[in-house]
């Protein structure tokens, strides 16, 4: 499989402050959720979308300073792709994807004035579903 990372855009990009009041030395647990979408164009089976989503919305439970939704969508050209290589390139391509929607977030908040919110650097696949095995095993003779 060979494939060739065309451009990036940004599909969508939102930012909302929200007045919430948080004691003074209270940790706030951000939990970003990401989520994934690959499209085909019609007609042309070389050509692939992928985009990369992050969302981090406050709710009543965990309270959040700011509502932040973004996308961000990469264009691919791949050829010689047989059998598991589309998992292995929807897989790679994410990982492409994923510095620059870091990056835009780190801009997106420092933009707003606020301190700049940095997504973790990830190394690996970024979705559970991507990994094929954990990163250690405990074997039952070693709980001895």
């Amino acid at each position: 499989m060979k494939f060739e990372f065309k451009s990036i855009a940004v599909e969508d990009l939102q930012f909302k402050l929200n007045r919430v009041k948080f004691a003074p030395n209270e940790r706030l647990d951000i939990k970003p959720q990401f989520s994934r979408q690959v499209r085909k164009v019609a007609g042309n089976d070389k050509l692939i979308f992928v985009a990369l989503s992050v969302k981090i919305e406050s709710t009543d439970a965990e309270p959040k300073p700011f509502d932040i939704a973004a996308t961000y969508v990469g264009v691919f050209e791949v050829s010689d792709m047989q059998g598991d290589d589309e998992r292995k390139f929807v897989i790679e391509a994410t990982g492409l994807i994923y510095p620059y929607l870091r990056a835009g977030i780190t801009n997106l908040t420092s933009s707003a004035y606020i301190a700049p919110l940095n997504l973790p650097i990830i190394n690996g696949p970024i979705f559970p579903e991507d990994r094929q095995t954990y990163a250690f095993s405990v074997d039952s003779s070693d709980l001895n």
